[in-house]
C-alpha cells in the first residue's frame, strides 16, 4: 500500500532571534579588534580568558575574582596569572641548589628501584634532567636502569 503525502499546505512558525539575554552595552567585553557593530549576530561575544598555568587547558572561566579550570580543578587569581607564568618549577637540590632542565646531578643515597632488584648506587652521575611536576619532579636516563624519575631531595647539582 502506497501513501501519498503532500507537505505544500503545511505552514511552519516564524522563528524570532530574542537577544534580551545580552548584557548592557557599556558591561560588554569583547575581542580586541571587534566592536558590537561588526559583529555577525550580538549574541556572539567572547571574552579571552588566559590558559590555565598547570595543564594548559584552554577552557578557563571566570568565578568572581577567580580563574578555574574545569579540567585539572586549578583555581587562582586574575591578577596572578602573569606572576604564575613567569614563575616556572622551582626544584632544588639537597643543598639548595636551584635545578634547571638539562642539569647534570649526582646521586647522594643508594635507591632502590621499585619493581626490579637494583640499585642506583650513591655517586651515580645522571647527565641530563628534565624537571616535571609532582613527587618525583626529576625525569631522567640512568646508564644501565633506563628511564626513571627521581626526587631531588636525593640528589645534588654535579
Amino acid at each position: 500500500m502506497q501513501r501519498n503525502r503532500q507537505y505544500d499546505d503545511v505552514s511552519l512558525p516564524q522563528l524570532e532571534v530574542v537577544d534580551d539575554f545580552l548584557p548592557p552595552p557599556d558591561k560588554l567585553t569583547l575581542n580586541p579588534g571587534l566592536s558590537a557593530a561588526n559583529l555577525p549576530h550580538p549574541g556572539l561575544l567572547m571574552t579571552t580568558l588566559p590558559p590555565c598555568p598547570k595543564c594548559n587547558s584552554t577552557f578557563t572561566y571566570e568565578d568572581g575574582a577567580q580563574l578555574i579550570c574545569p579540567e585539572c580543578g586549578h583555581e587562582w587569581s586574575a591578577t596572578a596569572t602573569a606572576e604564575v607564568a613567569e614563575e616556572g618549577l622551582d626544584v632544588r637540590d639537597v643543598n639548595g641548589n636551584q635545578l634547571k632542565d638539562g642539569d647534570a646531578v649526582t646521586v647522594i643515597k643508594d635507591l632502590k628501584v621499585k619493581g626490579t632488584s637494583s640499585v642506583v648506587k650513591v655517586g651515580t652521575k645522571v647527565k641530563i634532567i628534565r624537571l616535571v611536576e609532582g613527587d618525583h619532579n626529576i625525569d631522567c636516563k640512568i646508564d644501565g636502569i633506563g628511564a626513571m624519575q627521581l626526587k631531588s631531595e636525593f640528589v645534588k647539582k654535579a
